[in-house]
């Protein structure tokens, strides 16, 4: 895959949760409650990670050829080491 189809790929993905975020707060206005805020925080919450997992890959696949195995894995670790310190 070219490395221009993987950033349009990349931004396109960030744009999606983007769009999916304002979506998100517009209807936490419409519906109004607490309850409701919840509800779909949770859900913008599960994809949010999904997206920026699938947008690393992305990346990281695409630099596979051009760097080598240590920094790839430094990469890989950082995305790892991501994951961790933001966990519970």
């Amino acid at each position: 895959m070219s490395e221009e189809l993987t950033v349009r790929l990349m931004s396109t993905l960030r744009l999606l949760i983007g769009i999916l975020s304002l979506v998100a707060a517009f209807l936490m206005i419409k519906y109004h409650t607490v309850g409701a805020a919840l509800r779909i925080n949770a859900f913008v919450g599960l994809v949010n990670p999904l997206i920026f997992i699938s947008i690393n890959i992305l990346g990281i696949a695409n630099m596979a050829g051009k760097v080598s195995l240590v920094k790839l894995i430094a990469i890989m670790a950082g995305v790892v080491l991501i994951f961790y310190g933001t966990g519970k």
